[in-house]
């Protein structure tokens, strides 16, 4: 097993804009592989995906606004979470099968061992949503 001493950490602000997403998604993807963690590159990179759609979509987010993006890995798990800059909380929907949207959250807890949201850091405004996955190869 390979010890990673501290844990790897990526913070960046990204524009609160959809065009946006696949920046996201590629930076995510590039972490991963760096830190080695490529098993989880799909699902991560969808949860994130969701995530990212719904605090552009469903937090008020004015393009002028930013989101910010956090990775942590640690020796057991891998954490990201998203912040935006509206107080309101991502409530889970029942979507019907014909819906185009509402699915994101049902979509983030099915990927991740477990998510949740946060309070901002002191004096920000907003929240922040997160999920985590366990480090270890999956069979």
């Amino acid at each position: 097993m390979i010890s990673l001493g501290r844990p790897r950490l990526l913070q960046v602000a990204v524009p609160a804009h959809p065009s946006c997403a696949g920046r996201v998604r590629r930076t995510v993807a590039a972490h991963l592989t760096l830190w080695h963690l490529s098993h989880l590159l799909d699902e991560v990179v969808l949860a994130t995906s969701e995530l990212f759609a719904n605090a552009v979509r469903h937090a008020g987010a004015d393009p002028a606004d930013s989101i910010a993006l956090v990775l942590e890995h640690t020796e057991d798990e891998l954490r990201v979470t998203l912040s935006d800059p509206s107080p309101l909380l991502p409530r889970p929907r029942t979507s019907g099968t014909a819906a185009e949207s509402g699915r994101g959250l049902a979509i983030v807890a099915a990927l991740a061992d477990d998510w949740g949201t946060a309070p901002p850091d002191p004096g920000t405004p907003g929240k922040k949503v997160w999920f985590s996955l366990a480090t270890g190869e999956r069979a």
